[in-house]
């Protein structure tokens, strides 16, 4: 199966990484929407912080659309920590922007609030062959079959490591580990200690700030077969054996008899490209996304970084990681003007736009029609990441699923601390996600 193949296959929803609670607002009052005071004028919120893509879209494509439309676009930048919450303020006081972005798996739950506009109207309105181009992203936007989000990237958790520091531990750089139990055999000859034992070089680096703590176990949970949540999405699948498997080998990294990682609570994957533990020297293999991992080796053209493939634990068939459509924009119910609202997110999935967007920031490209443009043929991280499309499974997008998903990260962090055993983690967490998702049902 080749790579334009791989992305018509893969299908459904993941979420970047965002935190707070979805504390979504009864409707206000009135027209509300950012852009009320003019119908040639649009607020557009982006999520996270990344300088890169910031510049790119606040210097270069925003200017290019106002150029082109006489619209005037009024563009923030959310850390994805104050997202929803920041969104949930502004919706309950009639200032929700018009348009804005968010991760796959917080959709159901503005859909449920009737807080997005369904866009199924305006993708019948593409030429055809641009939805066939992009039919491997718009599942990853849709709830219940209904389109709400409009996946600007495609993206999925791998793992880069230090070709040299795998030589110089006695490994093999071009025979990386391919199961969970290897790499964790790796990261124990990776690992540098001083003399009292502590830890000033990581073998093997997991996110452990909050939301990164929930991506790194189910992370684990599905190399080692397992799932976060019910088929139906109305229950807990993770307290199982493979959820006990993936969280004692993400407890062992941190605070086992001899870990392997360092750093605990840290956010390094929001970090500068220079700041990059394995850049800076003080990880030999880390988690990363692609727009890092691009930034990551142009930060330092020197150093021999590679990928490895997506690994699985021994006892599953194959590998697995968190994945998928990434993050996307959707129009508040809100706006004013829709259609306007509409014509950004249409630019910004042009074509071209959409080449200028995912090559800017080193992204991976939602058009299958890309796959064999140059940007795509001529890096290896985005090749590395094709590759392991379909090996890329998503977030739950069930209503509930934001709070849900930082509620795991708060029990996540108690185990990885010592407060809990794995087993009682498993156990309380599965109540408590539990009661979540119930509330949280329509």
């Amino acid at each position: 199966m080749d790579v334009t193949s791989r992305m018509r296959h893969l299908r459904g929803p993941v979420a970047l990484v965002a935190t707070g609670a979805l504390a979504l607002a009864a409707c206000s009052s009135g027209g509300g929407g950012g852009s009320g005071d003019s119908a040639d004028s649009l607020v557009v919120w982006f999520p996270g912080t990344n300088q890169t893509e910031i510049d790119l879209v606040t210097d270069v494509i925003v200017p290019q659309f106002e150029e082109e439309t006489g619209v005037e676009v009024e563009v923030t930048f959310a850390d994805w920590g104050d997202l929803s919450t920041k969104l949930s303020a502004a919706f309950a006081a009639g200032t929700a922007p018009d348009v804005f972005g968010h991760g796959p798996a917080a959709i159901a739950d503005y859909a449920v609030n009737e807080r997005v506009e369904p866009l199924d109207g305006y993708v019948a309105q593409l030429d055809p062959d641009d939805v066939e181009d992009l039919s491997s992203a718009l599942p990853g936007g849709q709830v219940d079959g209904v389109q709400y989000l409009i996946p600007l990237s495609m993206q999925g958790n791998m793992f880069i490591y230090d070709a040299e520091m795998f030589a110089d531990a006695g490994l093999d750089p071009d025979a990386p580990p391919s199961t969970w139990e290897e790499i964790y055999e790796a990261a124990e000859a990776l690992t540098v200690r001083d003399a009292s034992g502590t830890v000033t070089r990581s073998g093997l680096l997991l996110p452990t700030h909050p939301v990164g703590t929930q991506q790194s176990f189910a992370n684990l949970l599905l190399a080692a077969g397992g799932d976060q949540l019910s088929p139906d999405g109305t229950q807990a699948a993770f307290n199982s054996p493979e959820g006990e498997q993936a969280l004692r080998l993400l407890v062992d990294m941190y605070s086992g008899e001899e870990p392997v990682a360092t750093g605990l609570g840290a956010n390094f994957m929001d970090a500068a490209a220079a700041q990059q533990p394995i850049v800076t020297g003080d990880a030999a293999i880390m988690m990363t996304v692609a727009p890092r991992a691009t930034d990551i080796m142009a930060a330092a053209p020197d150093r021999d970084f590679r990928i490895l493939p997506v690994p699985r634990f021994e006892s599953a068939d194959s590998g697995h990681a968190l994945g998928g459509a990434g993050a996307g924009l959707m129009i508040s119910s809100d706006s004013p003007d829709k259609d306007l609202a509409w014509q950004f997110i249409e630019y910004m999935i042009d074509p071209g736009t959409s080449e200028q967007y995912t090559e800017g920031i080193g992204a991976v490209p939602t058009r299958m029609s890309a796959v064999q443009g140059e940007y795509a043929q001529s890096s290896p991280v985005v090749q590395a990441w094709l590759e392991a499309l379909p090996q890329f499974t998503a977030n739950p997008n069930v209503p509930g699923w934001v709070q849900a998903r930082d509620t795991m990260a708060t029990y996540l962090e108690g185990a990885l601390r010592g407060q809990a055993t794995p087993e009682d983690t498993l156990t309380e967490m599965e109540t408590a996600v539990n009661d979540v998702l119930a509330a949280a049902r329509p």
